[in-house]
C-alpha cells in the first residue's frame, strides 16, 4: 500500500498552497497538518482549486487558510496564513465578529456592498465588500468554523455614487438654465420691437448660453475656467482679434458665475459691435480679470474697457443688456458691478469676494 500523503489537498493550490506546505502547523491551534479532518482538508481543497476570492476560518480561534484569488483583497497586510481572523482583520472585527459568530451558530449571511473601515496600504480607507459567512461542519457534523466567500465591491460602489451626484447636479443645472431661458426669453420679448429683432436677439443669446454649456458639459465638471468661457464668448464676434486684449491669471469660476459671464460678454460686444470702440477698425477692448489677496480677504476683479471708438453716449433707455451686466451677474458672482460711460469708451468692472472655498 502506498505511503499516505497528508497533503493531497493542496494539489492546484497555487501560492497559497505552497504556503499551507511551508507552515508548521503543529504551532497553530489546528495543530499537525496529517491530524486535520477530512471536512477541513475538502473545505480547504475546495478553495483553492477555485478562482472565487474565499478562506476557510477554522476552530474557536477563527485560525484562517485563504486561496490565491484572496490574496488581493488582504493588500499589504502581513502574512495572513494560519493567523486568527480577528487578528487579521482587527480594524473591523467589531463590525463583521457578529456576523461571523452568526455562522459559528449555524446561520449563513449574505450581505452587498458592505461599507468597512480598513488598513490594507498603509492607512485607513473606506472599501465596500460583497460576501458571505457559511458555518463548516466537521466529520461529526458539528459547526467547526466558516467559510468566507467575498469579492471587493469598492470601484462599482465609488461609480455609482459619483453617478448619483453627477444625475442630481444635472437635474440642479437643467432647471437653473431652464429658469435662465425663461428670463432671457421673457426680457427679450418684452423689450423687442419686431419679430426680426426679437428672434435674432434670442439666437444670439441663447447662442452664447449654449456655448457657455458646451465649455461646462464638456470637461464633465460643475465649474470653468474663466479663460475659456471669455474665449467662447467672444468667439461669434471677433473680426479682428487685434482688436481684443485679454489677459488673467487661470482661475475656475462657478457654473452659474460661468453661464452669467458668458452671457454678459456676448451682450457687451454685442453692444460695442454697435454702438461702441468694435464699431471702429481702430478701436480696441481691453478685458482683464485677477483674484488679489488685501489684508487676507481674497477679491475677485474683472474689467472689461474700451477705447478706440466713436464717442461714448449713454442709452436712452435700458434694455435685457443692461439689466444683465448690472443686477444679474454681480448678483451670480455675490458681488457689485459698475458701468459707467466714460468719455474714451464704456467701462464694465465686476468684484466679488471669494471665500477660501471658493473656486
Amino acid at each position: 500500500m502506498a505511503d499516505f500523503d497528508p497533503f493531497y489537498f493542496l494539489q492546484g493550490g497555487g501560492e497559497a498552497g505552497k504556503i499551507i506546505r511551508n507552515i508548521d502547523w503543529s504551532t497553530t491551534p489546528l495543530g499537525p497538518i496529517e491530524h486535520w479532518p477530512v471536512s477541513l482538508r475538502t473545505a480547504i481543497s475546495t478553495i483553492l482549486n477555485s478562482r472565487f476570492p474565499a478562506a476557510v476560518v477554522w476552530g474557536p480561534q477563527y485560525t484562517t487558510i485563504y486561496n490565491d484569488a484572496f490574496k488581493p483583497i488582504l493588500g499589504n497586510k502581513p502574512e495572513a496564513m494560519g493567523r486568527r481572523f480577528p487578528d487579521i482583520w482587527s480594524e473591523a472585527w467589531h463590525e463583521i465578529e457578529p456576523i461571523a459568530q452568526s455562522a459559528y451558530r449555524g446561520e449563513a449571511t449574505f450581505i452587498e456592498d458592505f461599507p468597512l473601515e480598513v488598513t490594507r496600504f498603509g492607512k485607513p480607507e473606506k472599501a465596500f465588500f460583497t460576501f458571505c459567512y457559511s458555518p463548516l461542519r466537521d466529520d461529526e457534523g458539528h459547526i467547526a468554523g466558516m467559510l468566507d466567500t467575498v469579492v471587493e465591491t469598492t470601484p462599482k460602489v465609488e461609480t455609482e455614487q459619483r453617478s448619483r451626484v453627477l444625475n442630481s447636479e444635472l437635474q440642479h443645472r437643467i432647471k437653473n438654465t431652464l429658469a435662465l431661458v425663461n428670463s432671457i426669453v421673457s426680457q427679450t420679448l418684452r423689450r423687442a420691437q419686431s419679430v426680426e429683432q426679437v428672434r435674432d436677439a434670442l439666437m444670439q443669446r441663447l447662442g452664447a448660453l449654449a456655448t457657455a454649456h458646451d465649455i461646462l458639459t464638456g470637461t464633465g465638471q460643475i465649474h470653468a475656467m474663466i479663460g475659456d468661457v471669455i474665449d467662447a464668448a467672444l468667439s461669434p464676434h471677433m473680426t479682428s482679434q487685434d482688436q481684443f486684449i485679454i489677459a488673467g491669471p487661470t482661475l475656475a469660476i462657478s457654473e452659474k458665475e460661468a453661464l452669467s459671464l458668458s452671457l454678459a460678454i456676448n451682450e457687451l460686444a454685442t453692444n460695442s459691435i454697435k454702438y461702441g470702440a468694435l464699431k471702429e477698425a481702430t478701436g480696441r477692448v481691453h478685458i482683464d480679470w485677477d483674484l488679489r489677496n488685501d489684508a487676507g480677504n481674497r477679491e475677485f476683479r474683472f474689467v472689461w474697457k474700451e477705447n478706440g471708438g466713436p464717442p461714448v453716449v449713454p442709452p436712452e433707455r435700458k434694455g435685457f443688456g443692461s439689466m444683465l451686466v448690472e443686477r444679474v451677474v454681480p448678483h451670480d458672482f455675490g458681488g457689485t458691478a459698475r458701468l459707467a460711460y466714460e468719455p474714451d469708451g464704456l467701462r464694465y468692472e465686476i468684484t466679488a469676494e471669494r471665500r477660501s472655498d471658493k473656486a
